[in-house]
C-alpha cells in the first residue's frame, strides 16, 4: 500500500456515481424527476425547468438547496419525490464489495442525498453492512457539499481525524473542503457532471477512473 494511504483509518465515500459507475445513469433518473418537480412547482415548461434546475445546482450546490432558499420547498417532500426511482440498473460488483470489506479502519458514506435512499442503493450493490453510518443531507441540515459546514458536522459527529481520513468523490469540487481540512482526496473521474471551476484540480491527491479497480490494486490481490 502507498505510504500515504497506510496511515488512513477512516474511509469516507460519496454515494451516487462513486460506488457505482456513472454509465449506469441512475442519477439520470433522479435528474429527470428533479426537472419534472421544478416544472410542476413553478408552472414552467420542461426546458425552462431544466435551466432553473441546473442554475440552482451550480449556484447552491444542489437543486434542493436552491429550491429551499428561493421557494421554501419542503426538503422531505422533494427528496421523497425525486428518489422514487427504480434501481434495476444497479449491479453488485464483488470486486468492490470485497475491497471495501478489506479496508482497515472505519468506513462511512457522505452524500447529498437522503439516508433511506442511500440504504436502497447500498442494498442493490451488496454493501448494506459495509458502512458504519450514512452522513446525509438531513444530517448536514440541508447545507450540501461542498459547503464546509457539512464536513465539519460529520467530523464532529463521528470523531474523525481529518489527517488520517480519506474521502472519495465523483464531484471534484466536493473534494476542496475535504482537502482544506487535511483529508486525503480521491476523485473518481468517470464523466459525472461537474460544477464551476472543474479544471482546478490542485486539491486532488488521487485521480482514478474505477473505484473497485483502484482499491483492489491499492490493497493487493488476495491469493488463496
Amino acid at each position: 500500500m502507498d505510504d500515504r494511504l497506510a496511515r488512513i483509518d477512516c474511509w469516507i465515500f460519496d454515494l451516487d456515481n462513486t460506488l457505482y459507475p456513472a454509465s449506469t445513469d441512475l442519477f439520470g433518473l433522479i435528474d429527470a424527476r428533479m426537472t419534472a418537480y421544478v416544472a410542476r412547482l413553478l408552472g414552467v415548461d420542461p426546458g425552462e425547468a431544466r435551466r432553473i434546475q441546473k442554475a440552482y445546482f451550480h449556484a447552491h450546490g444542489t437543486t434542493l438547496s436552491g429550491l429551499m432558499r428561493e421557494h421554501e420547498v419542503d426538503p422531505h417532500d422533494f427528496l421523497a419525490d425525486v428518489h422514487a426511482i427504480e434501481m434495476d440498473a444497479l449491479r453488485e460488483d464483488r470486486r468492490l464489495v470485497e475491497a471495501i470489506a478489506r479496508l482497515p479502519g472505519r468506513k462511512l458514506i457522505f452524500t447529498n442525498g437522503a439516508a433511506d435512499y442511500a440504504g436502497r442503493v447500498l442494498a442493490k450493490l451488496g454493501l448494506s453492512d459495509a458502512f458504519e453510518a450514512v452522513h446525509d443531507i438531513h444530517a448536514c441540515e440541508y447545507d450540501p457539499k461542498p459547503s464546509m459546514s457539512g464536513y465539519r458536522r460529520m467530523i464532529d459527529t463521528y470523531a474523525i481525524r481529518p489527517e488520517t481520513a480519506l474521502f472519495v468523490e465523483d464531484m471534484a469540487r466536493n473534494l476542496v473542503p475535504a482537502k482544506a481540512l487535511g483529508m486525503t482526496t480521491v476523485w473518481v473521474d468517470n464523466g459525472s457532471e461537474q460544477g464551476p471551476d472543474a479544471d482546478a484540480l490542485d486539491h486532488i491527491d488521487y485521480r482514478i477512473a474505477d473505484l473497485g479497480e483502484w482499491l483492489t490494486s491499492m490493497l493487493g490481490e488476495v491469493h488463496a
